[in-house]
């Protein structure tokens, strides 16, 4: 977490350090141009996508480097969150009511950490494919390094990239609905860093209270 004051004046909370911030927009940039390019490389249906950002040879060089963009964001997030998305005994009881979750229902919900059991779980799944989508991108842009021997790990990357990219497709929808529809005023905090005190208070009360304890004065 931020070494930056929480509790900040007007009734905000900062939720989000401006690092916290410049990190993710940049994997999300990143992202979203590995999605673009590589459905436009997936399917012919598709291939316009590539024509679009400036024509099949600029997508596909840029492609892999933002690959490595994209790996590099989701280490730093990693050393940034990590600790906080680890699984926490309450979290069973915060799955047992996804459906008041679902339904915006929050005052039916059980108390949430800085991050909730839903938003760990995107986490770890952007974080673990990301990581087989670096060793199968790094097969698919440089098989000539693979050996004959090992031609099986070309066969296996062809399989493993699109699986996992369609998986972090499918995290990526779900991560937009949470923090648009789901939690109104998240994609705000994620701009400006702040939320109100009603909010973290209501969304993710764990954490709100623990700011204000660590915010009393020392005896």
């Amino acid at each position: 977490m931020s070494s930056e004051p929480y509790l900040l004046p007007n009734g905000r909370v900062l939720r989000y350090s401006y690092k916290e911030r410049l990190v993710h927009w940049l994997s999300g940039v990143s992202y979203v141009y590995l999605l673009l390019t590589g459905l436009s490389f997936w399917s012919p249906w598709l291939f316009w996508i590539a024509v679009v950002l400036g024509g099949a040879t600029i997508s596909r060089e840029l492609h892999p480097w933002f690959g490595v963009v994209f790996v590099i964001t989701v280490v730093l997030m990693h050393q940034m969150w990590g600790r906080q998305m680890k699984e926490a005994p309450a979290d069973k009881q915060w799955w047992a009511s996804i459906g008041h979750y679902i339904k915006n229902e929050d005052k039916q919900m059980p108390s949430a950490d800085r991050f909730n059991p839903g938003q760990k779980l995107l986490f770890w799944g952007f974080f673990w494919n990301g990581i087989l989508l670096l060793i199968s991108g790094l097969i698919l842009w440089l098989p000539q390094y693979i050996p004959w021997s090992l031609r099986f790990l070309r066969y296996l990357a062809v399989i493993v990239h699109p699986i996992c990219a369609l998986l972090t497709i499918g995290l990526f929808i779900v991560h937009v609905y949470m923090g648009s529809v789901i939690e109104p005023g998240a994609f705000h905090s994620m701009i400006r860093g702040t939320v109100s005190r009603a909010w973290a208070d209501r969304l993710h009360h764990s954490w709100f209270q623990q700011i204000l304890r660590d915010a009393e004065p020392k005896k």
